[in-house]
C-alpha cells in the first residue's frame, strides 16, 4: 500500500477543501492510502513549528503533496514554519526520492500564486524529492481542468470563500496522478 501525505495549512477553509479534493483523488487508487496532515495553530509556538508526530507520519509516506494559501506572494507563515522544521529531515535525507506535488489558492486570478508553487518545488528539491506537476493543458477538456493554466501544480482562485468546481476537480486529478505515479516510481 502506497502512502500519500497531504500536508497543508488552511486559514479560512478553502485550502482544506483543495486538500480534501487531492485526498479524494488519491483514494481512487485501491493501492494507495491518504495521510491527512493539517498544520494548525496548535502546531506553532513563538513562530516555530512543533509537531513531531506529524513529521514522523510524513517520514513514512511515499509521496507528499504540499498545500498553502498564497499570502503576499508565498506560502503562509504557518506553512513556512513547517518547512523550516523539516530541516532535520533534510539533514538525514528522510524524504529523498519521495514524490512531491503542490497546490495553492489566492483571492486574485494571479496574485503571484506561481511563486508559492515554486517555493514548494524548491523545498521538495532541497529534500531530494521528485516533483510532479500537472500534465493538463490550461482549461483542459469539457470540465475545464487546470483553468488557470499552471503546469507546476494546482493554482485555484477563491471568490467570497467559494471555490470553482474545476479547481476542485483539478486538485482531485493531481491526487490521482500522484497516487498513480507513486505506484510506478517508488519502491
Amino acid at each position: 500500500m502506497k502512502k500519500i501525505a497531504v500536508v497543508f495549512h488552511s486559514a479560512n477553509g478553502t485550502t482544506r477543501q483543495l486538500a480534501e479534493a487531492v485526498a479524494a483523488g488519491v483514494e481512487q487508487i485501491a493501492a494507495a492510502e491518504v495521510i491527512q496532515a493539517e498544520i494548525t495553530a496548535a502546531d506553532i509556538s513563538a513562530g516555530r513549528f512543533y509537531n513531531d508526530s506529524l513529521l514522523n507520519r510524513l517520514d513514512s509516506a511515499d509521496a507528499i503533496v504540499f498545500g498553502s494559501p498564497t499570502y503576499m506572494g508565498s506560502v503562509s507563515a504557518q506553512f513556512k514554519a513547517f518547512a523550516d522544521a523539516s530541516s532535520e529531515r533534510w539533514e538525514a535525507q528522510l524524504w529523498r526520492n519521495k514524490l512531491a506535488a503542490g497546490f495553492t489558492i489566492g483571492s486574485n486570478l494571479n496574485g503571484d500564486q506561481l511563486a508559492t508553487l515554486q517555493y514548494m518545488q524548491i523545498l521538495a528539491s532541497q529534500h531530494g524529492m521528485l516533483w510532479v506537476g500537472l500534465d493538463l493543458p490550461g482549461n483542459s477538456g469539457a470540465k475545464g481542468l487546470n483553468r488557470l493554466g499552471a503546469q507546476s501544480g494546482v493554482i485555484a482562485q477563491s471568490v467570497d470563500a467559494g471555490l470553482c468546481d474545476s479547481d476542485l476537480l483539478t486538485a482531485r486529478y493531481l491526487g490521482l496522478r500522484v497516487a498513480r505515479l507513486s505506484i510506478t516510481f517508488t519502491s
